[in-house]
């Protein structure tokens, strides 16, 4: 079998256009799309056509809980803007979507941890900054779904893969549309892909075992961060064109 894993749109419909063009040709069996797909600072309401328009099994990341269950006054510029694009039926859609899914036997699909939609996996959040996560560390927030062979997920915007000592793979595709962010939980800390390409996974088992190929997509990013400008979303712009955060380079 072979799917194609992609996450972390985050409304920027330019970039998953180039992304499922790509997958168009790359012969997969199965689309898998890890959640966050709508709140950003580009196009929300265009990505939600295309991605309703697109056979794939989408998962709810934490933006699609937040921006249908969080009061408007708690929620942040991505969400807010997402909320204030959406139709009635987008709505119906993310809110029909699962928060963890069997997309093929043996094959578990989720945003964060199949147990939290904003805890990272493959990655520890320390006073220092952000690292890889230890084997240990991910064998744990994994308790309890050890038996799948294949685990997807997204979140952290980064791909990166992990295999297990039991032969388990985990694979994070990176995000499509949104290359750097920055966060405050649990401490201040830099998300960056460093480059703005869109990205997405491959993952087949031709040879008996999973194995994962990392893509990485040029498409028009000096137009979806002029959308952003307009949008008034100027960590949105410099994320865009450059794959870094707009703190980093101040």
């Amino acid at each position: 079998m072979r799917i194609a894993a992609i996450s972390d749109v985050h409304g920027n419909v330019f970039a998953l256009q180039a992304v499922l063009e790509s997958i168009a040709v790359d012969d997969v069996d199965l689309i898998v799309n890890l959640g966050d797909h709508l709140s950003g600072g580009v196009a929300p309401g265009a990505t939600a056509d295309l991605l309703m328009r697109t056979p794939a099994v989408s998962i709810r990341g934490n933006h699609e809980r937040q921006v249908l269950e969080m009061p408007r006054e708690q929620m942040g510029k991505s969400d807010l803007l997402a909320l204030e694009e959406i139709s009635d039926d987008h709505r119906r859609w993310l809110a029909a979507l699962p928060e963890t899914a069997e997309v093929a036997p043996g094959v578990l699909a989720f945003h964060g941890t199949p147990k939290n939609d904003l805890e990272y996996l493959l990655e520890t959040v320390t006073p220092r900054g952000v690292r890889p996560a230890t084997t240990v560390e991910v064998t744990q927030r994994l308790a309890g779904y050890l038996d799948y062979e294949l685990l997807l997920c997204g979140h952290t915007h980064l791909q990166r893969s992990l295999r297990l000592s039991g032969g388990q793979l985990i694979v994070n595709p990176g995000s499509v549309g949104w290359p750097a962010y920055d966060d405050d939980a649990p401490f201040p800390h830099l998300i960056e892909a460093g480059t703005p390409h869109a990205r997405y996974a491959l993952v087949d088992d031709a040879t008996g075992n999973w194995r994962v190929e990392f893509r990485t997509i040029e498409y028009p990013w000096a137009e979806a961060a002029a959308l952003a400008r307009r949008n008034k979303r100027p960590d949105v712009e410099h994320a865009l064109l450059t794959g870094q955060n707009l703190l980093h380079s101040q």
